[in-house]
């Protein structure tokens, strides 16, 4: 009985060895050369390989390889057959979960302004900034006249994607926003609105601070027209606290987004400054994915032509 239980011993640690081991050299070495040819990479980026590891599919096993460009590294699933002759990258689907119901979950969406219907099936997330020309001309064409034809079918809402490097304002103009939201969802829109139409106002001041005076003297113009609390507005615009954008900006970026302006309407994607009748079809289609009646659309609606978006 000892005896049978040493063997059994021997060969689980001889399984769990064997299930841990490395590529062979000779195959690691042609893995590493189809690799930098597949994905063209530069010769500074090392290639580091993973122990294999047993895979759902038979006479395969799992491998990571991770491209190590020293401040950047990139890890990629594989599986290597057990002859080592073929290495097939592969993306594995959970067609039991909904994909853009996945994405929906990690925008949080709590306190924003909102547009449009605010119990709708379809929800517009645009991340938005406001020095961004692009974003300028998105704007246009969300506001009004499709705010008109979906408003009763479609919640929009906006949140913050300044992109601090190319546009210095952006961030200031956010923080203030924000400062308006915090009192009245209109204050915030009609400054959205009017800094997406006037964004020369700001850009003729030449200096920093000309910029910022600017940007201070139209939110605190804004907050009067709404009858809020201007002592409570000019302390928080003058205090330009930015943990919310930046949460946003954090938030974006876990999703991919990478310039402005990024729309998701229901989870799907949507990149740069579509023109309406493109803008209309993906409202369209999001709305039958919800089975809600799409608007009968006017023929005579100007279409407009999508705009790349500003990185």
């Amino acid at each position: 009985m000892m005896l049978l239980r040493r063997a059994t011993l021997v060969l689980l640690l001889l399984y769990l060895s064997c299930s841990a081991q490395s590529a062979p050299p000779e195959v690691a070495r042609r893995i590493e050369q189809q690799v930098r040819v597949v994905y063209s990479l530069p010769p500074t980026v090392k290639i580091n390989l993973s122990a294999l590891k047993p895979s759902e599919f038979p006479n395969y096993d799992a491998l990571t390889i991770t491209f190590d460009g020293g401040e950047k590294k990139q890890n990629r699933e594989f599986l290597l057959s057990r002859d080592g002759k073929t290495l097939v990258r592969m993306t594995k689907l959970d067609l039991s979960k909904d994909p853009f119901a996945e994405v929906m979950k990690k925008i949080d969406v709590n306190g924003r302004p909102t547009r449009g219907n605010s119990n709708a099936k379809v929800v517009a997330v645009n991340y938005d900034d406001f020095e961004c020309p692009f974003c300028s001309r998105m704007h246009q064409t969300l506001f009004p006249e499709l705010l008109k034809e979906y408003g009763d079918r479609v919640v929009f809402i906006y949140k913050d994607f300044p992109l601090a490097e190319i546009h210095p304002w952006a961030t200031h103009a956010a923080v203030s926003a924000n400062c308006l939201a915090a009192q009245n969802k209109d204050a915030y829109w009609e400054f959205a609105d009017y800094l997406h139409a006037h964004q020369a106002e700001v850009n003729s001041e030449k200096s920093r601070d000309g910029q910022f005076m600017v940007l201070d003297r139209l939110a605190l113009m804004q907050g009067q027209k709404q009858n809020l609390d201007g002592t409570k507005l000019q302390t928080c615009i003058k205090a330009q606290q930015d943990e919310r954008v930046e949460s946003s900006v954090r938030e974006a970026e876990a999703l991919g987004v990478e310039a402005t302006p990024t729309m998701f309407v229901n989870g799907e994607k949507v990149d740069g400054a579509l023109g309406i009748s493109e803008m209309r079809a993906v409202l369209d289609r999001a709305l039958v994915r919800a089975g809600e009646p799409v608007p009968a659309h006017s023929s005579s609606a100007s279409t407009g032509a999508s705009q790349p978006a500003s990185k």
